[in-house]
């Protein structure tokens, strides 16, 4: 097994672990299966959140009994201090358990510091005095903040979008990390599920040794790719370079990420997978793209306001009413047999 030593925290973990957002869109004892699947298999540190609808409830139902043999992320999106402690508690209880390893400050569009008027910081140290915090995380997609939490020595873990997509400054957090002994978990290492060979994506984020990729997992067949990978652990090779090297020039740029963080739209359309639809259906089967539902949600782009809330937003700072209608016009030509016959 490949080890990973999560900077200062020392929580040493194997480089698969579990991301739990997709295990809310199944049922709970699947998703408890999956968890002690994995468990079984090595997988030791688990990462989920408040706002995962169910998604805690499902790794506690799973691991009680057992806390002591794994490790488990979560995060809370309160905007102030009394939010903070509701939503501890009810993390705390979801989990069944009387502390959280690692507790992360989710997507912030700040770092939260002492002092700043929130009381968020503040909060976290009190928590962690009382034991039920036993490391301060924060989680973001935003290069200025994620920068500031490094530079701030107030945070054990990093959590940032991660993968063979990645920009020389994307790459540059992960030495900053490095240099700080901080942790860098690395979510989104398949861009959305644009990243399709899972072998290339796993062999690069393996050239970093204080990288912990989390995989998110929904369906078992995911999950055993995934801890195959643990006893044969995909190697960079000329193969594997041609496959990212093909992606990069494809995926490099102004492309939605579908994070999710410009909803909700005043109209309804779903931007985070709208935004994309043309990258989706080239690369991946494009029949469950172009289903009576999909083509309703893609029609929603007319009745676009642009009121720019989506754009303010975007961590990336995309121009999102413009990907949108973009990505429109190729859908409804696709429709109309004019592409990708």
């Amino acid at each position: 097994m490949t080890k990973v030593t999560l900077g200062k925290t020392g929580i040493i973990a194997e480089k698969n672990s579990f991301g739990a957002l997709p295990i809310q869109r199944i049922t709970m004892d699947e998703a408890v299966r999956l968890l002690r699947k994995a468990y079984e298999h090595g997988v030791t540190f688990y990462d989920t959140a408040r706002y995962y609808t169910d998604s805690e409830e499902k790794v506690g139902a799973a691991f009680e009994g057992m806390r002591d043999k794994v490790c488990i992320a979560t995060k809370t999106g309160a905007q102030d201090a009394e939010a903070f402690w509701k939503e501890l508690n009810t993390s705390l209880k979801n989990l069944k358990t009387d502390y959280i390893d690692i507790y992360q400050f989710h997507n912030p569009s700040f770092c939260p510091r002492p002092g700043d008027g929130t009381g968020l910081y503040e909060a976290m140290l009190e928590a962690k005095e009382k034991g039920m915090v036993r490391h301060i995380g924060i989680t973001n997609h935003r290069l200025n903040v994620a920068a500031e939490a490094i530079e701030s020595g107030l945070y054990d873990t990093l959590q940032f979008p991660f993968c063979y997509l990645a920009t020389q400054k994307d790459i540059e957090l992960v030495e900053k990390c490095r240099e700080a002994n901080m942790g860098f978990i690395a979510m989104k290492a398949l861009s959305g599920g644009l990243i399709t060979n899972s072998r290339a994506a796993y062999a690069y984020l393996a050239q970093f040794d204080n990288v912990l990729p989390i995989w998110g997992v929904q369906r078992e067949s995911e999950l055993d790719e995934f801890l195959s990978y643990i006893d044969e652990p995909p190697v960079m090779d000329d193969e594997l370079r041609a496959v990212i090297d093909k992606d990069r020039k494809e995926l490099l740029g102004d492309f939605c990420r579908g994070c999710g963080y410009c909803m909700p739209c005043p109209v309804g359309i779903e931007i985070n997978n709208c935004a994309r639809m043309s990258l989706m259906i080239r690369r991946a089967p494009s029949a469950a793209q172009l289903t009576p539902q999909m083509q309703e949600k893609m029609k929603l782009i007319e009745k676009c306001l642009h009121c720019g809330k989506c754009k303010s937003k975007c961590p990336y700072g995309l121009d999102t009413p413009a990907l949108l209608e973009k990505n429109y016009k190729d859908y409804c030509e696709i429709l109309a047999g004019k592409k990708y016959d």
